[in-house]
């Protein structure tokens, strides 16, 4: 159960730690690098590449958004082989519908629990 944890930690924080050097020793944004994250994602998950990495890391694969691109590409990879071409356009977003109503539905209500306030520089 420890080693688990450990895993789970240690995949996680390996793709936060590339994150934050492409941070620092590029001029990249963080919103490009979140974009490059998920398409990569994609083409790892199309290769075949990213289940090893799923299987070891459990959490620490799937809940960075890497891991949403390859669910993404999961859904798209099982929506072809069933629906044909059209399943390119409605694999995506079939796959990851619940993740995105429920994030959308959280926030909702934390915007109504907490009061905004802007920001003064």
């Amino acid at each position: 159960m420890l080693m688990t944890y450990l895993k789970v930690f240690l995949t996680g924080g390996i793709i936060c730690l590339i994150g934050q050097i492409l941070i620092i020793k590029t001029k990249l944004t963080s919103a490009r690098i979140l974009v490059l994250f998920m398409c990569l994602g994609v083409f790892l998950e199309g290769i075949g590449v990213y289940q090893y990495v799923v299987d070891f890391g459990k959490a620490g694969a799937t809940v960075p958004i890497i891991g949403f691109g390859r669910t993404l590409a999961k859904g798209v990879i099982k929506e072809v082989s069933t629906k044909g071409i059209l399943g390119i356009f409605t694999g995506g977003l079939t796959a990851t519908a619940a993740g995105i109503a429920a994030s959308v539905i959280f926030s909702f209500f934390v915007a109504l629990i907490f009061k905004p306030k802007t920001k003064h520089s």
